[in-house]
């Protein structure tokens, strides 16, 4: 029997796993091959799954992370998807939070073992948010470390406008951390698609858990009753904390145009959209103050 090839996304908050995504599917559209995704999310609401085409079958976990209080869940849902379609490819899109080795041992599950062939771990990191990671929580920086350790294919993103220094402090922390694994440096998660669909899933060491309670990130979703002024959203963004690692939702500005926003380390970023989406912001960070940010939305709407 066939068996389904599953690739693992992983990459902290915001490092750009979802582009890579519509990248693979529209490649596997192209392929004429059957593809479905698994996508979680720690907050209640999904936000990226609008990147999922109508025909592509999607199964969504929802507030929680799948290698802790979702495990269980995620087995199931993995052996839905199977038995529902008869698939080539299978994608599951982690949350930030997850370690990837959590989420690689769950899909080798005796009860699925017949089912799927896991290719292996692509851990989309954030290049920039790396190389300043001394900002962040330990237990962030821990995960981020895990990430790229268990990486079967390491993808460093967002480097257009690094230093040649940067860049190299990049090539040496993905030897020191990973070995002999391939490894590539782009912007908007461009990659050799080809090599990406035919990894080779390496022997793995123990790994050092990280629960997502540990790392105290939360989710708050902020639902908006009309629009925002562009400029007075954006120099409320410049005092948002460094502890918010991820915003995203949608968002209507002074033109009436409603915009899919997205928000990691800094950089804001605006799609237009075209469909009537509600409109509400999910925050993503640690030690979220929940009054002041509701304070400070509020007196944003025009």
């Amino acid at each position: 029997m066939k068996k389904v090839n599953v690739l693992i996304l992983a990459g902290f908050l915001g490092s750009g796993k979802t582009t890579l995504l519509k990248q693979i599917l529209q490649r596997e559209k192209e392929m004429n091959h059957k593809t479905a995704v698994l996508m979680n999310e720690l907050g209640e609401v999904s936000i990226d799954s609008d990147a999922v085409p109508s025909d592509v079958p999607l199964k969504e976990l929802l507030n929680g992370c799948i290698c802790c209080s979702l495990s269980d869940q995620l087995e199931k849902q993995l052996w839905g998807l199977c038995k529902e379609n008869e698939l080539d490819t299978l994608i599951i899109e982690a949350t930030g939070a997850a370690h990837p080795i959590d989420v690689l041992d769950a899909c080798l599950s005796p009860y699925l073992l017949d089912e799927l062939h896991v290719a292996g771990i692509i851990s989309v990191m954030d290049a920039p948010r790396w190389l300043n990671r001394d900002t962040m929580s330990v237990q962030s920086k821990m995960l981020m470390i895990e990430q790229i350790k268990h990486a079967d294919y390491l993808i460093w993103n967002k480097t257009g406008d690094l230093k040649k220094e940067e860049i190299q402090q990049l090539k040496d922390d993905a030897a020191r951390l990973n070995e002999g694994t391939p490894s590539i440096l782009t912007d908007l998660a461009k990659v050799d698609l080809d090599a990406l669909m035919n990894l080779t899933r390496k022997e793995r060491k123990k790994h050092q858990s990280i629960p997502a309670e540990k790392l105290k990130v939360k989710t708050w979703v902020y639902p908006f009753k009309g629009a925002v002024k562009k400029e007075a959203f954006e120099n409320w963004l410049r005092e948002m904390p460094s502890s918010i690692y991820r915003i995203k939702g949608y968002i209507k500005l002074e033109d009436e145009q409603i915009y899919l926003f997205q928000y990691s380390y800094g950089l804001p970023n605006y799609e237009k959209e075209f469909m009537k989406m509600p409109l509400r912001l999910v925050f993503i960070g640690e030690n979220l103050d929940t009054a002041i940010l509701k304070n400070g939305l509020e007196k944003l709407v025009i």
